[in-house]
């Protein structure tokens, strides 16, 4: 069976992939979490780059390829786990999900709206990093119970829908921690 998410469901999800995956970066100025060793998205950076080569479409690639890099490092923890393709995490949310949020990106690319104007009030890329507000969002979408394991932070929860388990694996980031804590949870059959 295959799961169809509505536009405003993977922008929500898309606002927490990409506002993390912001946050996760290790070269900003100022300094932000430094999950990943990236600095796509800032003006004063790669967000620089991306203007000058996609004048039309830079903020979203910046954004797309941040969401990679986070990806990436979401997938290396994964594999540490005995099921990795059996779990949940912020940047896994199964095969078919995951293609609708990368059709869902390629369509605001294509387009070319302001990020801030399509993905509401989670998305904090563009605005000065603050790490209180940042930890502020994520103590918005609720307070897991959580089992800190060697490979990351299981919840101990069942989510009805990939959005919501979107905004609890957000939430399991609080604590922040100085390396990306993998939150996961047991994907809904």
């Amino acid at each position: 069976m295959s799961l169809r998410l509505s536009p405003a469901h993977l922008d929500e999800i898309l606002a927490l992939q990409l506002t993390v995956a912001w946050a996760g970066e290790a070269a900003g100025e100022p300094p932000r979490l430094g999950w990943w060793r990236s600095d796509l998205v800032d003006p004063e950076a790669g967000g620089d780059l991306f203007v000058r080569l996609l004048p039309k479409t830079a903020p979203w690639a910046s954004l797309a390829l941040v969401r990679e890099a986070a990806r990436r490092v979401d997938e290396a923890g994964r594999e540490k786990l005995a099921r990795g393709d059996a779990v949940w995490s912020l940047f896994h949310l199964g095969f078919s999900v995951d293609e609708q949020l990368a059709d869902r990106l390629a369509q605001h690319r294509h387009q070319r709206r302001p990020p801030a104007e399509v993905l509401g009030a989670r998305f904090l890329v563009g605005r000065p990093w603050s790490k209180t507000t940042f930890e502020s969002m994520l103590a918005s979408l609720g307070q897991p119970k959580v089992q800190i394991t060697p490979a990351g932070r299981r919840l101990d929860v069942t989510a009805a829908s990939p959005v919501e388990a979107a905004a609890l694996l957000a939430a399991a980031l609080l604590p922040l921690s100085a390396s990306y804590p993998l939150p996961f949870l047991e994907a809904v059959a």
